[in-house]
Order: C-alpha cells, then structure tokens, then sequence
C-alpha cells in the first residue's frame, strides 16, 4: 500500500510495532499517523510487557512525509502564505494525540533503530524508553535544514537524554550520528549485532518481560516523572510507588522464587 501501515505482532509477553512504508522509508504521512493511533489503541487495550518499536527495512523513520500527496501537509499551504499558525498547531496537537496514546502505555518501549532515523524518526525513538540500534543506523535531527525544528516532542526528549550542550549540538548542526557515536553520547542504550537490531530489542524486552510486570511498571514510572520533579518530589514519588508496590503482594512470588531457587511465576496485573 502506497500509504503504507503499521503491524503489531506479539512474540509471547513482547509486541513488536513495525512502520511498512519503505518505498518512503517509513515516512510518516496521515495514513501512517492513523494507523499508529489505532495500534497503540489495540495495545492499551491488551498490553504486553514490553513495546519494541521498528521500521521495515532499509530504515527506521524519515521522519514526516512533508511530500505535497500528504493531506497534513497540503492543509498547510495556505495557512503558510497567510502566517497563520493556527491550521499548523492544530495539526501537531493532532500528532501528539497519537503519541501521547502511544507513550501514555504504562510498559517500556523500546526502538530498534535499523536504519535511518531522521528527523521526526529520531524523535520518536528520542520518546522511547530504551533504544537499540544496528550498527549501520544513523541517527539525525535533520528539521532545521527544512527551516523547522523538532515539534513531536523529541527535542525535549533529547535534551533530557543527552543535556542541553548535545542535544544543541545534534539539533542545531543537523549533523549525522552513527550508531557508535549514538552510544558513546548516551542517545541509544544498546548496539546490536549487524542486521539484528529487531531481534536484539525483542530479548531485551523479553528480559524485562520476565521481572515483575507491577514492579517494572512502578518503577518506569518513576524513571518517566523523575526528570520532572525536583529531587525531594521525586523521592517521595518513588517512596510511594515502591510502598504501593510492596503492598500488592507481587514480592510474595519473587521472594518465593529465590528461596526455592525457581524461576518466577508473575501473573498480569488485571
């Protein structure tokens, strides 16, 4: 399909969230955008316990389809040659609406970064909670050579990642990041053997899959809010959360587990 969608396959306790446009390398366009809204609807409603999110190859993400064919942008022309900005905050309220559903998921995503990932690309794997990426992926936060700028909340996910001084460096240059360069910077977590990004996110998942699902999901909550809290808040936030946790009982099986030298059996939080 020329408009491309996006697949969500589940590989046991793991879902794995594939964008299939490469003959636009997974461009983002309105049919994609609605596609990944419906998704991260079907996820909400099942989850899983961890999200790994890719691209058909050759790539990750090139970010918007800012062609003329895409409606979103089309929309735009005219709001543009008047200097309106309403049609345009209209349209990334829009996008965010989709994201926020996909990153309102209480479990951890993580991007397998295959290939490019270019502007709105790298932002959404900037949003991810853990990222892994192929030896050959280049990361770029090309928007201000199109005279724009991050605007799907990636910039404000870079800065937290890396700092201000990288996240300037990367948005402000535009420049290419190869994936060993992503490491040593803090922007991926992970590395994985060429070709296997998918495969290496997928264990990585199935990894935290197998911990506690109300400890991971109590603790990734507070990793996700800790970056905004002053310090004594964010104590107190985790505090509460790890009480909260404690007294659902889902150490019982944990700790039975360690003493009977057995793997644990959690159960889904319903």
């Amino acid at each position: 399909m020329a408009d491309g969608t996006v697949h969500l396959e589940r590989r046991g306790k793991v879902a794995v969230v594939t964008l299939d446009r490469p003959e636009r390398k997974n461009a983002l366009g309105q049919h994609l955008w609605h596609a990944l809204g419906r998704v991260a609807d079907e996820l909400a409603a099942a989850l899983p316990r961890a999200v790994v999110v890719t691209g058909a190859p050759p790539a990750f993400c090139a970010g918007m389809d800012v062609n003329p064919d895409n409606p979103q942008v089309a929309r735009l022309v005219g709001a543009v040659a008047a200097r309106d900005v309403g049609p345009a905050r209209a349209m990334l309220d829009e996008l965010h609406g989709v994201l926020d559903r996909l990153f309102a998921l209480p479990v951890p995503l993580i991007a397998a970064i295959g290939g490019l990932a270019y502007g709105g690309g790298a932002e959404l794997a900037a949003r991810c909670d853990l990222r892994v990426a192929d030896p050959a992926a280049i990361l770029c936060f090309s928007e201000v050579r199109l005279g724009l700028m991050p605007d799907l909340g990636g910039g404000v996910a870079l800065t937290r990642l890396v700092g201000p001084g990288r996240a300037a460096d990367l948005i402000l240059t535009a420049r290419k990041v190869d994936a060993a360069e992503a490491l040593r910077l803090g922007l991926v977590n992970r590395v994985s053997d060429p070709g296997a990004s998918v495969d290496a996110a997928v264990a990585l998942g199935e990894q935290i899959a197998g911990n506690g699902p109300r400890a991971v999901r109590a603790a990734l909550a507070v990793i996700r809010r800790g970056a905004d809290l002053p310090w004594r808040d964010a104590v107190a936030a985790e505090v509460d959360a790890a009480a909260h946790l404690i007294a659902s009982g889902e150490c019982e099986a944990g700790i039975a587990a360690l003493f009977g030298k057995t793997a644990p059996d959690f159960v889904d939080p319903t």
